[in-house]
């Protein structure tokens, strides 16, 4: 018998869970054999949901929303939860002690490996609702590492892209340049990494055409839901060689 889990996906964007199922399915080959990867389950309830939670500043119908993610998951057959979105994990306070399966934070994987690269100041980059909360400040504050937010007017065209253009697969070169000058500017003002905070940004952000480092949220919250999932499996193989 299978000794991995079986990773849920709470899905928000279509665009930003795509993102982060197809990744996990593209690099588990590598670990664990040609076309193999854990168990996957996917539960969405309708983004408008949460957007309109979100624009009436009501965390606890968010979390609300994540719950309910978490048991249809769990009813799925699911052991733990993902949630390829930076910006509901404002949320989570209020979710983790009360919901029915355990759940890995995105902003705490992105905040482990800026760690683990010697991030010294980092670029926070997402929607309104993400840059003006403290879902990054406080899982950076906990590993020493520094922070800049980009300014409001900055954050109000960020937000408008991401809102109107990337979670519904539209790209546009000009809102490309426009990510580009900003993480420019935030270089000047001394951050040495961009953290890409909503996960549709790595669709046109990267570190081929950024002039920081960047920090794709989505790939690593992959990458950990990956090495969780399969960590029992090689901890096995290890105890049977």
């Amino acid at each position: 018998m299978s000794t991995r889990l079986t990773i849920g996906i709470a899905a928000c964007s279509s665009e930003g869970a795509a993102l982060c199922y197809r990744t996990i399915c593209a690099r588990a080959p590598a670990r664990l054999g040609p076309h193999d990867h854990p168990e996957i389950v996917l539960h969405a309830p309708s983004l408008a949901d949460y957007v309109a939670a979100l624009e009436d500043g009501d965390l606890e119908a968010v979390a609300a929303l994540m719950l309910r993610s978490a048991d249809r998951l769990k009813a799925a057959g699911a052991d733990f939860v993902i949630c390829p979105d930076n910006t509901i994990h404002a949320a989570m306070p209020l979710v983790r002690d009360a919901s029915s399966l355990p759940w890995l934070h995105i902003a705490e994987t992105v905040a482990e490996e800026s760690r683990r690269r010697g991030v010294t100041r980092a670029a926070i980059l997402g929607t309104k609702w993400l840059v003006d909360s403290d879902v990054y400040p406080d899982a950076l504050a906990r590993k020493g590492i520094g922070y800049l937010r980009p300014e409001p007017q900055e954050r109000d065209e960020i937000n408008r892209i991401i809102m109107d253009e990337l979670v519904n697969d539209i790209q546009v070169e000009r809102s490309v340049r426009y990510f580009q000058d900003v993480i420019a500017g935030m270089k000047e003002r001394g951050c040495d990494t961009a953290i890409l905070g909503c996960t549709e940004i790595p669709i046109i952000i990267s570190d081929a055409n950024a002039a920081l480092p960047v920090l794709d949220s989505t790939r690593l919250l992959a990458d950990a839901a990956l090495n969780h999932a399969i960590a029992q499996t090689e901890d096995a193989a290890g105890v049977q060689a």
